[in-house]
């Protein structure tokens, strides 16, 4: 995953499952040739299979499981059970005719974070737009798209949603650039009504909203916005994710990841204090 697009939409389960047949391999001896060999396929089946960039084909994940000399039927039976389970599709595979694999991934990783924090210079993530917001910019980053393609992909981030209305939800910490709130985004009651939902956000005690002021002058995450994922599984390692105007790029290795938190660990102390989130966007909503 690191440094690339994500193939396929890779769950949390199926990062861990793929993991732990990297780990067996290694205490085995044995090389993603070797491992490659006894399957007949490529050596990058097997690195694919680990990194969670393909579905675990479940006769494949079995003869690994002997080759790697696990020989508890119980075990094996145990681990095929979570193989299948991680290989179900989640509920964003019913918009599969408009959702790309890159964004699949980052769906389902977001779907399954108990933890997302982000930067975003541009517009208001996704998980905090309104339906007119989503629409229009969702309109401006797709002038091609037919008008069902649009309503389906604004459907699509309205069920995103749902994640911050679980019983548990994940806490979600996000820094707005100032550019965010002032940038004219469809017609004026469209940031309005926007403005209005970050300050109900503000209220909820899984969200944290914080913004980057213009005074604040420059800051170490210039390049652009990104995301932060945390999972309940101690097995995972947290995901950064960087999108850029075709595709995203994930990445979990610790120093890269590292780069990211402490970028963003030095914009939420630059950024004004969560306190004041409600006062600044009143102060804003109030202008427009």
């Amino acid at each position: 995953m690191a440094g690339g697009s994500a193939g396929g939409a890779p769950t949390a389960l199926r990062l861990v499952l793929g993991k732990r047949l990297q780990e067996l391999r290694e205490s085995a001896g044995l090389s993603f040739e070797e491992a490659a060999q006894a399957l007949d396929v490529t050596h990058a089946t097997i690195r694919r299979m680990e990194k969670a960039q393909v579905g675990l084909k479940v006769p494949y994940v079995e003869k690994l499981l002997r080759i790697y000399g696990v020989t508890d039927q119980g075990e094996i039976d145990a681990f095929l059970s979570l193989a299948r389970e991680a290989n179900q599709p989640g509920w964003w595979h019913r918009y599969r005719d408009v959702l790309p694999d890159w964004f699949s991934a980052f769906v389902s990783l977001e779907s399954e974070a108990d933890q997302i924090r982000a930067y975003e210079p541009h517009y208001v993530p996704g998980l905090l737009q309104t339906e007119a917001y989503a629409t229009s910019v969702l309109r401006a980053g797709m002038p091609h798209a037919p008008a069902g393609e649009i309503e389906r992909l604004v459907a699509l981030r309205m069920g995103r949603q749902e994640v911050l209305e679980r019983k548990q939800p994940p806490l979600l910490w996000l820094v707005l650039d100032e550019t965010v709130l002032r940038r004219p985004i469809g017609h004026p009651h469209v940031m309005r009504a926007q403005i209005s939902r970050l300050i109900e956000a503000t209220a909820l005690p899984h969200v944290r909203l914080q913004v980057m002021p213009f005074a604040a002058g420059l800051h170490p995450a210039m390049y652009g916005p990104f995301h932060l994922f945390r999972f309940p599984l101690p097995e995972l390692p947290d995901v950064a994710c960087a999108e850029n105007l075709v595709g995203a790029a994930y990445y979990d290795q610790r120093d890269d990841v590292s780069a990211f938190r402490e970028a963003l660990d030095r914009m939420c102390a630059q950024a004004a204090p969560v306190h004041r989130t409600e006062a600044i966007l009143s102060g804003i909503r109030k202008e427009i």
